[in-house]
C-alpha cells in the first residue's frame, strides 16, 4: 500500500529553520548539542516528520517519467515503509521521535542523497534547508497565502 501524503499546509519558514537547526546541531554536535530541545519544542517531531516526507518521498517515489522497473518499485516501497515507521514513531512516542527521526534523516542523507557539491553531510543539509526556505517563503509571501 503506498504511503500517501495527505494534502497539508506547507511548513512555515520558521518551522523549516527549526527543523534544520535541530538536524544540523545533531549532525555536527551529537546528542549533547540537542539535549532538551525536543522537550522544549513539542511541535518538533511533527516538523521533522514533515521534513522527512519532503525529503524521502521525492527521492524514493516511482518516477512517472522514467521507465518503471523492479528496482524503482522496491525503492518506492522502501520509502513508504520508512515514512510509515517514522509517522508511527511520531504518533506513538513523541518524546523519542524527534532525535530518532532526525537521525533517520541524517542517515538517509548520508547513504541515499550524497551531494557531490557538498562533500560533508552538514553542507548537504544546509543546501536542502536553503531550498526548502525558498519554497516556504514563496508559499507564505504569495497573495492569499496560508497564515
Amino acid at each position: 500500500m503506498p504511503y500517501l501524503i495527505p494534502s497539508r499546509t506547507p511548513l512555515t519558514p520558521q518551522q523549516v529553520e527549526r527543523g534544520f537547526d535541530y538536524l544540523l546541531a545533531l549532525q555536527t554536535g551529537g546528542g549533547a548539542a540537542v539535549a532538551g530541545r525536543a522537550e522544549a519544542d513539542p511541535e518538533l517531531p511533527f516538523v521533522l516528520l514533515r521534513l522527512a516526507e519532503d525529503i524521502i518521498w521525492p527521492a524514493t517515489a516511482v518516477n512517472g517519467e522514467a521507465a518503471p522497473c523492479a528496482d524503482s518499485f522496491a525503492l518506492d516501497e522502501a520509502g513508504c515503509v520508512l515514512l510509515s515507521a517514522l509517522r508511527d514513531w511520531a504518533r506513538d512516542s513523541p518524546t523519542t521521535a524527534a532525535p530518532g527521526i532526525a537521525r533517520s534523516l541524517i542517515r538517509f542523507t548520508v547513504n541515499v542523497l550524497p551531494d557531490p557539491g557538498h562533500p560533508d553531510t552538514a553542507g548537504t543539509l544546509e543546501a536542502m534547508r536553503d531550498e526548502r526556505l525558498v519554497l516556504a517563503h514563496a508559499v507564505y509571501s504569495a497573495p492569499g497565502a496560508h497564515r
